[in-house]
């Protein structure tokens, strides 16, 4: 059985190694490799149903998705043009039920960071609901607080969002 391992170190501009003193540097320069969008474009498939939806969330707001899951894009970013293609949003999703005495119960679904190239590198876990990033972009309107209706309903994100401990 033959096994192949493949290293690769993070390199400067002029291939040196980054050591730990380099690494906020390199940080800084990553915002700086992608580029800021203001809306989320994601798809959904309902399993049960089979049905696709694809659908735009402006970044900070909140939309509810089928009877229960709540989708907050925190942030949205983009390569340019003249660099490999890639998009990338910080999605926080959960779920509100309500339980036998009729109190809500939220439970957190996914939060972190979702890859258009690999929708499969952080999937959300739930058992009727698939989304993944299509792609970030600007909204065509300069005002930030309107949005065209998306087929998900708006939700006020504070009423409905999870605690840090759940």
């Amino acid at each position: 059985m033959i096994v192949f391992s493949t290293i690769s170190y993070a390199t400067d501009d002029n291939n040196n190694y980054n050591s730990d003193n380099n690494l906020d540097k390199n940080q800084n320069n990553l915002s700086s490799f992608m580029e800021d969008k203001d809306v989320a474009v994601l798809r959904s498939i309902d399993k049960l149903y089979a049905r696709t939806t694809t659908f735009e969330v402006p970044v900070g707001q909140t939309v509810k998705f089928g009877n229960s899951l709540f989708i907050r894009p925190q942030a949205c970013r983009k390569t340019p043009p003249t660099k490999q293609p890639e998009s990338a949003t910080f999605l926080q999703v959960w779920e509100t039920k309500l339980d036998k005495d009729g109190k809500k119960q939220t439970k957190w679904i996914f939060s972190g960071w979702a890859f258009a190239s690999s929708p499969a590198l952080s999937a959300i876990d739930h058992p009727i609901f698939d989304v993944w990033l299509i792609d970030c972009k600007n909204s065509k309107t300069s005002d930030k607080g309107k949005s065209k209706d998306t087929g998900a309903d708006k939700e006020n994100p504070l009423s409905s969002s999870p605690s840090k401990n759940e």
